[in-house]
């Protein structure tokens, strides 16, 4: 097990401010197995946060359209299929079926103009696109 695992998903400038983006990988469990992991990434100005793309309502993903993620006023996640809306910094539902619950946050840093995950073991693509 690697706890210490720092894994590039894009560059910073990827996603541009006040924008999400979401990102299909494949994590490692304790034993070795491989699941899809579907992510969210938020760009607000410098900060960035991460939940799992999953509406904690149904386990829906929230996107109705790929990467759409954005309530109309672009100030809140909204779960497509519900309307349920949640806060940017925190992942918490304020409006909709789910109100009062949240998002699974991710842990996300800033390293070198990228925006990396912590903290899971993820399958890493052995292919060099470069080759």
């Amino acid at each position: 097990m690697q706890p210490d695992a720092i894994y590039a998903v894009c560059g910073f400038n990827d996603i541009p401010s006040r924008q999400a983006m979401g990102f299909r990988l494949m994590a490692v469990d304790d034993d070795g197995n491989h699941h899809p992991w579907s992510i969210i990434v938020v760009r607000w100005g410098k900060k960035v946060f991460g939940y799992v793309n999953e509406c904690p309502h149904n386990s829906v993903n929230l996107d109705w359209e790929r990467n759409q993620f954005l309530d109309p006023y672009g100030n809140r996640l909204m779960c497509g299929k519900h309307g349920s809306t949640f806060e940017l910094g925190t992942g918490r539902c304020v409006e909709g079926p789910c109100q009062g619950r949240t998002l699974t946050p991710i842990a996300l840093a800033v390293l070198d103009d990228d925006i990396c995950v912590l903290g899971v073991r993820l399958v890493e693509d052995e292919a060099s696109p470069n080759n």
